[in-house]
């Protein structure tokens, strides 16, 4: 019995090591000391176009990374929540990888707070915070060896190139209100046809659409009809 569980225990060190773990990085991803760290720590890689995410993991794995300036900057222009939207509508386990230390943000913590809270609940994108591109490249090494080595899934491109339309054009400007979303934003859009519209409505027509309390009407209001201050 002993030497059938060596035997077997051989044949799978055998096979693990003709299997090498391997992932798919985005051409644009050229950290190098990031990069480094992941083939330091026995992983194979390979550059190809990404349409979702910066990190293949596997076929339901995806990592979107992004540094502390990274992020609040897609967060300031609106890029975040679209890029996140394509990352969970291709694999089932999307994460945001957010990298960086706590003093590093110019941001207000309850922005940033309130982001991460949104980007879990609203959205069901896993964030994980590491300190610099080491610690990255660690993270997206052991997600790595337990999805190869454990559940045996490869790497997988999806999400290809697409057009969009303007009703989703319409949702992504809308939903980008602090506080909105995508199902406050089909709701707005709904009632008041186009965005210009909301933006002339007053604070009481805003309450009319469901789940719009006053807070969340005063909040529209403010934020498309405040002068822009640079």
């Amino acid at each position: 019995m002993l030497n059938i569980n060596i035997s077997y225990f051989i044949e799978k060190m055998i096979s693990m090591s003709n299997n090498p773990i391997k992932i798919i990085i985005d051409n644009r991803e050229r950290n190098v000391e990031l990069i480094n760290a992941i083939e330091a720590n026995g992983i194979e890689f390979e550059f190809r176009t990404v349409h979702v995410g910066d990190y293949v993991i596997s076929d339901r794995v995806c990592m979107e990374r992004k540094t502390v300036s990274d992020f609040e900057s897609s967060l300031i222009n609106g890029r975040l929540f679209e890029q996140i939207k394509r990352l969970k509508e291709n694999y089932e386990f999307p994460i945001l990888l957010l990298e960086g230390n706590q003093e590093d943000f110019r941001l207000k913590n309850n922005v940033i707070n309130g982001t991460i809270a949104s980007l879990y609940i609203d959205h069901g994108i896993e964030v994980i915070c590491t300190y610099n591109a080491r610690n990255s490249a660690d993270i997206i090494a052991n997600i790595a060896r337990h999805e190869q080595e454990k559940e045996q899934r490869e790497p997988s491109l999806k999400g290809g190139a697409r057009a969009h339309t303007n009703e989703q054009f319409q949702e992504f400007i809308i939903g980008n209100i602090p506080g909105i979303g995508p199902k406050l934003a089909k709701s707005l859009l709904k009632h008041f046809k186009n965005i210009r519209n909301i933006a002339n409505a007053e604070i009481k027509e805003l309450t009319e659409v469901d789940k719009i309390g006053k807070k969340k009407a005063e909040n529209i209001h403010n934020t498309i009809n405040k002068i822009y201050e640079y």
